[in-house]
C-alpha cells in the first residue's frame, strides 16, 4: 500500500438499479465484522464503507428499495488522504444491458478512473466484470466473472484476459470474483492482505462462512485452513493460538482455553478440524517462520520469531511438516 496514503480505505459499492443485494451486502458485513474485530482489540477501524451511484435511490435485485446512494465522486482532481477501492456488481439476466437506469452515466464515470495498486483499486463481483469491461478498465488485465458471462467478458473486452473456473482473480488494481458467495470470498482474501490472516478466519468464523480460495492462489496460511467448522471450542483455542503462536502452548493450555480435558481436545479437533491440536499449532509456527525467513531472518531469528525452541527444532518440523529444501535454502 502507498506508505503515502493514510487512514481507514475507503470502500464504494456502486449500487445501480437491480444490483444483486448478495453481491454487496455480504462483502460489506465481512468489512464491517473486520472492523468490529479491530476495534474490539482497540486498532482502529481498517475501512470505511460507502455506497455511491448515479441515482440516490435504487430497487435491489430481491425488490428492497436503496435510499441515501451518494453521488458518484470526482475521484479524478478529488484530494482523497486515503485509499479507494470501487466495487461493481452484478445485475440480473443473461446479459448486461449498457443502456438500463443509470448504466450510461456510471460508465462516463468509470471511464475516467485512473487505477493504481494501492491508491484506486477496482473490484468486481459477478456480472460487476461486464460493467468494467465496457468502460475498458479490463484491457490487458485478467479477470473472471460469473460463468454465464464468460463469453460476454471475451467479447466486450477482447484485450483483456478471461479467466475462466476461477473463485476469484487478483492482478494488480484490478480484482475480480466469479459471483455472488465468491464475492464474499474475494473480499476475506483482501481483509487478511491488509488485516491478517487471524483477523480473517475470525471474520469467516462470524459469519459462519468457509474459508476458501481461488485455485490459482497459493495454498492458504495454516491460520485460514482447518477453520471451515462451527465447533466453538475448537475455534477458541485456534483463536488463542493464532492470536500469540509464540508463547509456550502445550496441550494442557490448549484444554484450559477448551475448559476441556487434553485427551477430549484432540478428539475433537482430529474430528472438527482434522488435525491434532499441537500439530496445528507447529503448521502456525511453521509459517510465521517462513515468513521470516522470506523477509531475510536467519534460521536462528526465524526459529525464535515463531516461537521455536531452538533453529534445530524448527529444521526438525520443517522436514516432518514436508517443506521441499531446508529453512536456510527454501525450494523456490
Amino acid at each position: 500500500m502507498d506508505t503515502a496514503l493514510s487512514g481507514p480505505i475507503r470502500v464504494d459499492f456502486v449500487l445501480l438499479p437491480g444490483s444483486l443485494i448478495l453481491d454487496w451486502a455480504g462483502p460489506a458485513e465481512a468489512l464491517r465484522i473486520a472492523n468490529q474485530c479491530l476495534l474490539a482489540t482497540g486498532q482502529p477501524a481498517a475501512f470505511e464503507l460507502g455506497f455511491i451511484g448515479p441515482q440516490a435511490q435504487a430497487t435491489s435485485s430481491v425488490g428492497a428499495q436503496i435510499g441515501g446512494i451518494q453521488p458518484l465522486p470526482d475521484l479524478v482532481t478529488e484530494s482523497r488522504p486515503t485509499p479507494t477501492w470501487v466495487v461493481l456488481l452484478g445485475q440480473p439476466g443473461d446479459t448486461i444491458d449498457v443502456r438500463g437506469p443509470g448504466v450510461p452515466e456510471l460508465l462516463h464515470w468509470l471511464r475516467g478512473l485512473r487505477l493504481r495498486p494501492g491508491r484506486l483499486e477496482l473490484v468486481t463481483v459477478c456480472a460487476g466484470a461486464i460493467l468494467a469491461a465496457h468502460a475498458g478498465l479490463l484491457d490487458g488485465h485478467r479477470a473472471t466473472t460469473h460463468h454465464l458471462h464468460l463469453d460476454e467478458l471475451r467479447q466486450v473486452a477482447p484485450r483483456c484476459d478471461t479467466v475462466i473456473n476461477r473463485v476469484f482473480v487478483l492482478d494488480g488494481a484490478v480484482s475480480s470474483s466469479a459471483g455472488v458467495t465468491t464475492g464474499i470470498d474475494l473480499f476475506l482474501h483482501r481483509i487478511a492482505a491488509v488485516c491478517g490472516p487471524a483477523l480473517a478466519a475470525r471474520v469467516a468464523q462470524t459469519m459462519v462462512v468457509a474459508l476458501r480460495r481461488g485455485p490459482g492462489d497459493p495454498e492458504l496460511s495454516p491460520f485460514l485452513r482447518h477453520r471451515d467448522h462451527m465447533h466453538p471450542a475448537v475455534h477458541r483455542v485456534q483463536d488463542a493460538v493464532s492470536q500469540a503462536p509464540q508463547q509456550g502452548w502445550d496441550a494442557q493450555r490448549m484444554a484450559e482455553v477448551a475448559c476441556t480435558s487434553p485427551r477430549h481436545l484432540t478428539r475433537l479437533f482430529i474430528q472438527h478440524a482434522g488435525i491434532a491440536p499441537m500439530h496445528y499449532l507447529r503448521s502456525i509456527r511453521l509459517d510465521l517462520a517462513e515468513a521470516a525467513l522470506n523477509a531475510g531472518r536467519s534460521v536462528g531469528q526465524a526459529a525464535e520469531m515463531a516461537g521455536f525452541s531452538s533453529d534445530t527444532q524448527l529444521r526438525r518440523t520443517w522436514h516432518q511438516l514436508g517443506k521441499n529444501g531446508s529453512p536456510a535454502r527454501p525450494a523456490a
